[in-house]
């Protein structure tokens, strides 16, 4: 019986044996094709398919961009350069001491032991660790020859020069693009051209750093010993005035060139993204509008003589107050000065007198003046941010016949401190008034293109700019403004004290925004110089803002190598050059 069903069982398996083979060859045969079909193209809808996932896990879109163009000052020093931080990652399955290598790493970055543990023990194919650490430490991951590890170059703007001149030269955020001052205003000159590359998460495909397009470099009319005395002198005046902020801007009345312009308070271009109120990185300078009191009654008398209104020797009778208009205008000390002329008009800072003036020139001529100084529009300066100021004119909602008499001596009238010394340069320029500017040459390559000095009009006769710069030289030498006087230097200048508008129409009760603009020397100008503190302790301008004039132009004329007025007589005489050295 056993040998009978070993037979059966033997039978069985010889008629199945075919059907077996069959099968196999079969699945064989199927097993062939299917491999034979990964040599043949994958539909495209397929390759892209798997190409999503692939790289969704080991490959990203990394932002490169080429060299941004370097911002020097008027004498190559650098101001605005470029540098490379890094991005540090790691890829987990290739580390083999992960306790180690965590302690590592934490302390080098500074990141929690525990945490970065985890990170490289992860099923991750590839873990950001930091997104931007400087070269030192790379230079200190390098040394530590992780495998797996990547450093990523990520360009980074940097300012050598810290908060120097912040606000002429603004900063680059984290998106490439320039923001504020000549970064903002110059983006298109100064970026380079912005690519994407796709580039692995494992550390066998980092991208080849190589510059196309880079951006113009720019040489600034910024001289940065220059700047670096005005934000020094600056500070010093805020400590000791306690103003709550402050503007020093220094000028050549000849050429517009900016030669400084400081402002308190300031920030560190790189580290803005620690401020967190953005008005904080506006430039006050050519944004802030403010009354400039006195100083108007410069421009006032300028106007005046200009039209032939008043000559030099025209006099009126000061009796200290005068109806006019709906209002009553005082003197600031409340006291009448009687029979005086235009010169004493300005030494002793009457508004009565300025009030006089404008009613002699009358509306149409004075806002025709005015306009011709520029108040009311924007300079056009190169930087981002600057306001037009507010000069109310007849047909104006805000405009009424009383605001005609208080803008002859700079009340009911808001100009920026830009304006300002823009429209008393052009009484230091013979009359012809240049617009402002802060870059002096663009290099692109080998080529070098300078900017061209601009004028913005002629607002006054050189004979009216020059009688009215003899009258601001007797301000300063007997005038309320002689402590803004310098030995051996001929001083042409004004003070203005003016009071603070509120919301409400009303002015701030004992406040006060002071400021002082001159030029020297008065006979042959090099540069024009307005100082502006607000709500000081003191109240009067010639208090707080003359003697910080005094100890600017003190170290400024050493700077500039400005002789004194008996040296550059003497050289003049002997045919030699009178003129500082143009640093």
């Amino acid at each position: 019986m056993q040998a009978t069903g070993t037979l059966n069982q033997q039978e069985t398996i010889r008629r199945r044996l075919p059907v077996i083979i069959a099968f196999l060859v079969v699945v064989s045969s199927v097993m062939i094709l299917r491999l034979a079909s990964f040599q043949l193209a994958l539909p495209p809808e397929v390759q892209s398919y798997l190409e999503s996932l692939r790289d969704a896990g080991y490959r990203r879109t990394l932002e490169l961009a080429a060299d941004r163009g370097v911002v020097y000052d008027r004498n190559g020093e650098p101001m605005a350069v470029n540098t490379l931080d890094y991005m540090v990652g790691i890829s987990p399955n290739l580390i083999s001491e992960p306790r180690r290598t965590a302690q590592q790493l934490a302390s080098a970055l500074g990141l929690n032991e525990l945490e970065v543990f985890e990170s490289i023990t992860s099923d991750e194919p590839w873990v950001q660790l930091a997104a931007r650490v400087p070269a030192s430490v790379r230079q200190q991951l390098n040394q530590m020859d992780i495998v797996g590890l990547t450093m990523t170059p990520i360009p980074r703007r940097s300012y050598p020069q810290g908060p120097l001149a912040a606000h002429i030269i603004g900063f680059v955020g984290g998106d490439l693009r320039g923001y504020y001052g000549v970064e903002g205003y110059y983006q298109d000159q100064l970026a380079g051209q912005i690519r994407e590359r796709e580039i692995s998460r494992i550390p066998f495909d980092l991208p080849e750093i190589t510059q196309i397009g880079h951006g113009r470099d720019v040489v600034l009319t910024i001289d940065r010993d220059i700047q670096f005395l005005a934000e020094s002198e600056l500070l010093r005046a805020i400590q000791e005035s306690g103003a709550t902020q402050g503007t020093i801007l220094i000028m050549n009345p000849r050429d517009g060139e900016i030669l400084a312009m400081a402002n308190y308070p300031t920030f560190d271009p790189n580290a803005y993204f620690n401020i967190t109120d953005e008005n904080a990185l506006r430039n006050p300078a050519v944004s802030d509008q403010y009354e400039p009191g006195s100083v108007m009654k410069v421009i006032t008398v300028a106007a005046a003589l200009d039209r032939n209104a008043i000559t030099p020797d025209w006099t009126y009778n000061d009796q200290g107050a005068l109806n006019i208009a709906g209002i009553t205008v005082r003197n600031w000390n409340r006291q009448a000065a009687g029979v005086v002329d235009v010169t004493r008009m300005l030494v002793d800072s009457l508004n009565v007198g300025a009030a006089s003036v404008a009613q002699q020139m009358g509306r149409e001529a004075f806002y025709q003046e005015f306009d011709d100084f520029g108040f009311g529009r924007t300079t056009g300066i190169d930087l981002e941010g600057e306001a037009s100021g507010a000069m109310p004119v007849p047909g104006d909602p805000t405009w009424s016949e009383a605001n005609f008499i208080t803008s002859s001596f700079g009340q009911g009238i808001a100009v920026t401190p830009l304006q300002m010394l823009t429209a008393v340069s052009a009484i230091a320029n013979d009359g012809l008034m240049m617009q402002p500017h802060v870059v002096r040459q663009f290099i692109n390559g080998d080529e070098v293109i300078n900017a061209q000095p601009s004028a913005l009009g002629r607002p006054i006769s050189a004979e009216a700019a020059d009688a009215v710069t003899q009258m601001m030289v007797a301000v300063v030498n007997s005038g309320l403004d002689n402590a803004a006087s310098l030995p051996g230097y001929t001083i042409a200048g004004k003070t203005g004290t003016a009071e603070i508008p509120t919301a409400i129409g009303t002015y701030e009760a004992n406040a006060s925004i002071t400021t002082f603009v001159g030029f020297l020397p008065a006979d042959d100008p090099q540069v024009a110089i307005l100082i502006k503190l607000d709500r000081p302790r003191d109240y009067w301008a010639s208090q707080v803002t003359a003697p910080v004039f005094r100890r600017l132009v003190e170290r400024l004329v050493i700077l500039m190598e400005i002789p004194t007025d008996d040296i550059r007589l003497l050289l003049a005489s002997q045919g030699g050059s009178v003129n500082g050295i143009q640093r």
